[in-house]
Order: structure tokens, then C-alpha cells, then sequence
């Protein structure tokens, strides 16, 4: 779905561009992009806009 999804790093200090992002759905029903940082490998995640179902 996503080709560019960027995100925070709390390692980096930083918003980058997440690597090897894809859409998950957290526990809660809201939908979320779930990837790593490019420069230090550490898990993001970005909750993506909308209402949960």
C-alpha cells in the first residue's frame, strides 16, 4: 500500500522514511503502518488517520 510512509524514530531522534513498511491492525481495530528505520534498524509505527471500527 505504502511507497513512502514516514515516521518517528525515537532512537534517531528524527522522522524518516520508514523501511519495509506495512499496514497492520492494532489490538484496538485502528490501523497502523508498522516498519524500521533505515539508519539504526529500530521498529516504527505510524497509527494512520480514520475512525476505528
Amino acid at each position: 500500500m505504502a511507497d513512502k510512509v514516514m515516521a518517528y524514530c525515537v532512537k534517531c531522534k528524527a522522522k524518516r522514511e520508514m523501511a519495509m513498511a506495512k499496514e497492520v491492525t492494532m489490538k484496538n481495530g485502528r490501523k497502523a503502518m508498522k516498519g524500521s528505520c533505515p539508519k539504526c534498524s529500530t521498529g516504527m509505527y505510524s497509527i494512520l488517520p480514520g475512525a476505528k471500527k
